[in-house]
Order: C-alpha cells, then sequence, then structure tokens
C-alpha cells in the first residue's frame, strides 16, 4: 500500500516530473485495486481528477486495441471533479472508484451498441439496475467496453468494432464475450468493472486477461437494462484485479452489508472435476497442477470426482435453451426498451460472419429451436442437471468444484474464428472454450475465475471454482483464501499496443 501512496502523493505530480518518472507513477496509480483506491482518496493523497486523467489517457493510447466502444472522457472527467469537490461529504463505497460497463448494459446518455451495428445509435435514458447501484455508491462510469457482438461468441473479434486485443499479448484473443471489460482490467486502463456471462461471458476473459470474475447465481443481480440472449441463463457479473474487490461490487450491487466470513485453508474443501481437468493444453495443464500443489500443500481437500453425468446434461440442454430464448426475449427487449429497432432488422446488420451464420441458421432460420425440443431442456433436462450438482455438493461437502477456467490460453486473433490448436490438434473455437464454464452456466449457479500464472509464453492462466446455488458469499469468501495461497500474476507491459 505505501508503495502506492508514495508515487501518487501529489496527484498528477507525475506529469511534472519527466518522462520516466512520470511513466512509474502513472503505471503505480493504474495498478491499484479498488481498496487502494479508496485508501489513497481518504489520505488526501491521490484526487480522482488526477486517477481519471491517468486511465483516459492510457486508455486512448491504447486506442488501437479495441478495447472501448465509447470511452466518455468528458463525462468521466466531470464526474471526477465532483468527487473531488464533495470531499469527504461523498463518502459511497465506491466513491470516485472509475469502472468500465460492457456495451450491452444500459449506462444513461452512452451509445449501447451490443457490438453490433443495429444498435450504435440506441442510447438509453436510464441506467441499468446494476448501473445505477454502482453510480448511487459513488462510481464513475469511464465508458462503454467492446465484446463480442450481440455477446454470441467467446472471442471478441468484432467484425464491426474491431477485435479487443489480450492484455498481455495484443496479438491473441481476448476472450468473451465480455473481452473489452476483461482486457481494459487487464491492462489497468481500469480497476474493475461489469461483463455479462450466459455462458462462461464474464470468466473467460478473466482468465485470458489475468484477472478475477465472477458470475452469481442467476437472479442475483437485475437483469433489466440488458441486451438479452436467454433469461435463464444470462446474469450480469463483475471483475477485477482482486477477489475483495469482486465482494465490494457483489455487495453494492446486492445491498449486502455484512463482511466476507474467514475461511481457514484447512477447512476447505473442493471436488476436482474431471473430466474438466481432463484434455488440456500441456501449459495450462502444469499452471493448474501448480496451482493444486500449492492448495494441497496450505490443507485445502482435493477430492476426485467424475462429473461426466452433468457435463452430458448440460451439453443437451445448454444450447436449446439459449437458442429458443432468444428468438423470444431479444423482440420483446428492443420493443421494450423503444430501441427503434426489429429483430429483422438486427439480424440483418449484423457484421460478424459467425454470429451472422448462428441467427440465420439457428435463430430465424429452419434450424430454429422448437418449442418441444426447448420445454424438454427446461422442464426435464436443466433440473436433472441442478439436482446433480446439488447431490454432489451435498455428498462430498463441497465448498465448491475446481478446474482450469478454460483449457488453453489465449490464441492468435488472426487464426481463431472457427478453430484453434489444443495440445496439436485443430478443435473448433467456441466449444473449446465453453467447455468447462457452459455447464454451471446452464445449471445458474455461481463460478468465480481466478488468475493463477501465466505460461512460458507468458499468456495468463485461470482456474475456476463453482459453488451451489445461492452461496455466492461463501464463494468468495474462498476464493479470497486461495488467493492468498496462490501465486500473483505479474500485470502485462502497460505501454504495449499491436
Amino acid at each position: 500500500m505505501q508503495r502506492h501512496l508514495t508515487f501518487a502523493a501529489t496527484g498528477l505530480a507525475f506529469a511534472l516530473a519527466g518522462p520516466a518518472a512520470g511513466e512509474t507513477a502513472m503505471r503505480d496509480v493504474r495498478e491499484m485495486t479498488i481498496s487502494d483506491l479508496q485508501a489513497a482518496r481518504t489520505s488526501g493523497s491521490l484526487t480522482t481528477t488526477a486517477l481519471v486523467a491517468a486511465l483516459l489517457e492510457a486508455a486512448k493510447a491504447r486506442a488501437g486495441d479495441n478495447i472501448f466502444i465509447t470511452l466518455d472522457e468528458a463525462g468521466a472527467r466531470a464526474a471526477a471533479a465532483a468527487s473531488d469537490a464533495a470531499g469527504a461529504a461523498a463518502s459511497g463505497p465506491l466513491q470516485g472508484v472509475p469502472l468500465v460497463i460492457k456495451d450491452n448494459i444500459a449506462v444513461a446518455g452512452l451509445p449501447n451498441t451490443a457490438g453490433t451495428p443495429a444498435l450504435k445509435d440506441w442510447v438509453p435514458a436510464t441506467d441499468a439496475p446494476v448501473v445505477a447501484r454502482l453510480r448511487a455508491a459513488g462510481a464513475i462510469i469511464l465508458g462503454k467496453t467492446n465484446m463480442h457482438e450481440l455477446a454470441f461468441g467467446i472471442t471478441s473479434n468484432n467484425a464491426a468494432f474491431g477485435a479487443v486485443a489480450n492484455a498481455h499479448a495484443p496479438e491473441r484473443i481476448a476472450g468473451g464475450s465480455s473481452g473489452g471489460t476483461g482486457a481494459a482490467i487487464g491492462a489497468r486502463l481500469a480497476p474493475a468493472g461489469l461483463g455479462t456471462d450466459t455462458g462462461g461471458s464474464v470468466r473467460i476473459p478473466a482468465a485470458l486477461n489475468g484477472i478475477c470474475g465472477l458470475r452469481p447465481t442467476v437472479g442475483r443481480y437485475p437483469g433489466t437494462g440488458i441486451v438479452p440472449i436467454s433469461r435463464t441463463r444470462d446474469t450480469a457479473g463483475p471483475m477485477a484485479r482482486s477477489v475483495a474487490d469482486l465482494a465490494l461490487l457483489d455487495a453494492v450491487i446486492t445491498g449486502t452489508t455484512s463482511a466476507l466470513a474467514d475461511v481457514a485453508p484447512q477447512s476447505i474443501r473442493l471436488g476436482l472435476a474431471a473430466p474438466f481437468t481432463q484434455d488440456l493444453d500441456p501449459e495450462t495443464a502444469a499452471v493448474f497442477e501448480t496451482a493444486l500443489d500449492r492448495l494441497r500443500q496450505a490443507g485445502v481437500t482435493l477430492v476426485p470426482l467424475d462429473l461426466t453425468n452433468i457435463r452430458d446434461l448440460s451439453d443437451q440442454a445448454g444450447f436449446a435453451i439459449a437458442l429458443h430464448e432468444i428468438r423470444r426475449d431479444m423482440p420483446a427487449f428492443l420493443a421494450e426498451h423503444r430501441t427503434g429497432v426489429t429483430l429483422d432488422r438486427l439480424v440483418a446488420g449484423i457484421a460478424s460472419p459467425d454470429v451472422a451464420h448462428v441467427f440465420a441458421e439457428y435463430v430465424t432460420g429452419t434450424g430454429a429451436i422448437p418449442e418441444a425440443v426447448y420445454r424438454t431442456a427446461m422442464d426435464d433436462l436443466r433440473p436433472r442437471l441442478q439436482a446433480a450438482y446439488a447431490e454432489v455438493f451435498t455428498r462430498e461437502r463441497l465448498d465448491a468444484l475446481v478446474f482450469p477456467t478454460v483449457p488453453l490460453a489465449a490464441t492468435p486473433i488472426a487464426t481463431s474464428d472457427r478453430t484453434v490448436r489444443l495440445d496439436g490438434v485443430e478443435v473448433p473455437t467456441f466449444p473449446t472454450f465453453i467447455r468447462n464454464t457452459d455447464p454451471g452456466s446452464n445449471a445458474g449457479i455461481p463460478g468465480l475465475s481466478l488468475p493463477v500464472g501465466l505460461t512460458a509464453q507468458g499468456l495468463p492462466v485461470g482456474l475456476e471454482i463453482d459453488g451451489p446455488a445461492h452461496s455466492d458469499r461463501h464463494l468468495l469468501a474462498v476464493a479470497r483464501t486461495l488467493e492468498t495461497l496462490l501465486p500473483a500474476t505479474p500485470p502485462p507491459a502497460l505501454t504495449r499496443s499491436r
């Protein structure tokens, strides 16, 4: 903490101290977590105006990485000045904290494109409730982040607004669909923000950019004002560089007032969930095994399990639910929010070939999911999936399941649209990257991705823990303990860009 306060002690002094000192000080300010920022603001050693200025300049320097769709420079500077002027009178838990918001979550006065051309002129008049609660706590919105078009993919290779660059390796994918939020936080352009998650869209970019991401239990956060895929599966989720910051954002959004409980390593039981732990890229496997060794040495109990039945049920239910519900939920959303866009116009304007194919074939085309198939998924398969999860958590007395968030690290943007190489074998991109995150999404349970180190190529690896439904605060408490046991992931080179 003292390191942060020393460099930031004179607010914008780094801008006056010469290039070398300025670069060092800017790096230090950008490395701050929300807790660091709160302490610095309280002590008077850093102004919100200085912080926001540093982050905006850093974001503009990385414009070629396509991380933002809308950078609200004027709005963020005005909000920062107002926060500083209010001083001690403004004491919300996020007072003066700059955040980024995925561009499918409504922010009043800013375009809400959902990453697709047909919505580029839609400017919501009101915040989505998740954003309103963050702003009521004092948060400042820096801008709206880029994403996989309409949240229908995991690379964030967006043909309309550009492919989002990974925070650690700009020539590689940022993950998706919340790739812009993940890259912004990983690249130290913001301390935290919001994404959305239908099948892994918070946790996948968190893993690939070396940060933390929480998918809460479905229904824990309000979904109003968020461009939908599936009301059964969709949820907003916080992303940050520490579990403590995730817990704070979760508390603000849900109105939780109690602190996280302390959880001793020796009391934690994690289910080592095959087949989620199998068929991994060798480098991902090596980083994951090193992390498991650390947990064992600290006294965490790892319980080997075979969850093939859970994966099978998930595979049968997931796409039937999502692809049927978007045909119902998207037109209703477009009309309710007076976007002036119909489903047909939305589909006609899709720029990304992979997303256009899915909509033309499986949403509005001949491959659309019949009502009978959807009802089987909702009335039979999904309840059986939820029961299977509940049974294994209870039987084995587990706090959570543990597995690699994704089976491989970030792959090159240029070659990742259709297939990627996994341990020397060409495999389809989308199902490979959602393989481990999708089952918990279909069941609606909470999942949290933690960074656990880098591959030999310097690419982040994520470890996921999934907990029982509605165990979100306990899952966060367990994750906070695990975070202290696992190796820290080094930051990227902050000035690097394509």
